[in-house]
Order: structure tokens, then sequence, then C-alpha cells
């Protein structure tokens, strides 16, 4: 959700107060995005990949009970979503608002991204994140401070999320690559070795953990590091960017 933070900073500036975004059914972008406007007294207009309305979300629930105008579409349209001519129409439609990418994938977002590798108080050798849109990730790796990073997809998108990446950030100032083993079939689907991890009690009370983005994310880290992955004595990091919202049933 760092992405939706920094583009919230923008607009505060700007005077803006009315806002088109797009998401997933269990997006922490939206949710992030979505409360934020209800708590401003913005205007909100989601457009949503797949059709929710026999049973919504706890995190549609959620925009719902906050006032934003929520309105499903095929995965063809959603497809569109980056197309100039679909966001021109958005535009026309909109004429008013602003128009946040996927996950909150601004350049404004990007550069805000940017600035987490100078809250670091010690050094590492690598960063593991959960990437879903690639906006924190591309962030990241604009950031030639930024120590190499490891991006656990947590969707099926293997070369699609590296497109995404690379045109977001292109001239990457780190090393960066995408491991795409540990999505356990897709965005927001789950496994039972992924649930019994992500519930383990020796786990879960000190490090809370959802199974769509943070859970996939730690399991990674712990099978990589039973296979050997990473070089003796490294010192690695977990960015853990939230989501715990999308664990509701």
């Amino acid at each position: 959700m760092a992405q939706t933070t920094w583009c919230i900073v923008a607009c505060r500036t700007s005077g803006i107060t009315k806002f088109v975004s797009f998401g997933g059914g269990y997006s922490n972008h939206l949710h992030a995005l979505g409360y934020v406007c209800f708590q401003a007294g913005w205007h909100l207009n989601v457009i949503i990949r797949g059709d929710y309305r026999a049973n919504p979300t706890p995190m549609l629930q959620d925009l719902h009970r906050w006032g934003a105008q929520i309105h499903y579409v095929t995965k063809a349209t959603y497809q569109r979503r980056n197309d100039a001519d679909y966001v021109q129409h958005l535009r026309q439609q909109y004429p008013e608002a602003m128009i946040i990418p996927e996950g909150g994938s601004s350049p404004d977002a990007l550069a805000g991204v940017a600035e987490i590798v100078y809250e670091l108080t010690q050094f590492y050798d690598m960063l593991l994140l959960p990437v879903a849109s690639g906006g924190t990730l591309a962030g990241l790796a604009s950031n030639p401070k930024c120590p190499a990073l490891r991006a656990i997809a947590v969707l099926k998108g293997e070369n699609y999320l590296e497109s995404l990446v690379s045109q977001s950030a292109p001239t990457s100032a780190t090393d960066w690559q995408i491991l795409h083993d540990f999505h356990h079939g897709g965005y927001a689907k789950t496994s039972a070795e992924l649930m019994d991890f992500v519930t383990d009690p020796q786990i879960s009370p000190s490090i809370p953990l959802e199974s769509v983005y943070s859970g996939k994310l730690f399991f990674a880290a712990r099978q990589l590091c039973e296979a050997g992955y990473f070089p003796l004595n490294s010192r690695i990091l977990l960015l853990h960017t939230g989501g715990l919202q999308g664990q509701r049933k």
C-alpha cells in the first residue's frame, strides 16, 4: 500500500477531490484509497476486475460502506485499463477526477516508494517483497542505494510482471528479480500448506500474516532459506507491505 500513500500525498497538494482507480476484489490499494477518501469526504469510483455482486468480498463491502461507487467490468474490459483510448474515455466520463493506475503505481508514488530505502537503519544484502502490480518493486529498483531485490510473485504473471516493472522503472539502478514459484495457484489463491503456515501459532502471533500477499512472501523466504538460495551469512530484510484485510472471508 506504499504507492497508495504517496498518491494521496500528491493529491492533497493538488486540491483534487475526485478519483478513479482500478483493482481486483481483494485490492489493498483500493482498500487504502477508499478509506482515505471516506475520511476526507472525497469522491471515489472504482473499476473492479470481475463481477462480485453476488458475493462481494469484505474489501468490496468496506468500499460500499465508505461510499465508493463500484463498477464491475469483464476481464477483457479490465485489460484495457492502460489503453490510451480507454483512459481518455474515463477522463471524459469523470472530467474532474484524477485517474490513479492499478496498485497506485503513478510516477509520484514510485518516487515516494524509492525513499523507503532511506529508512533502513543497517546494511542488508537483499530485500524481499511481494509483487502484484509492480509499483513497489519499480520504485525501490530506481534507487541506486537499494540492496538487491527479490520479489515474490503473488499471482501467475511470469514475463508480464517483469514487463510492468521495466516499463515503470526503465533505468533500474539496482539488481532485481521476480520469483514465480510461490503464488500457490494465482492471485488470492491459496493452498493447505500456505494456510498452515500463516496460521502457525509459532509465527502468526508475532508477525501477522495473510494468504494473499505477506503470507506468500514469508512462506517463500522460509523455503528459499531451506533450499540454500541465499549465500551463507547473508543479511535479508523482508518488506511486509500490509494487506491483512485480505485475510477476511
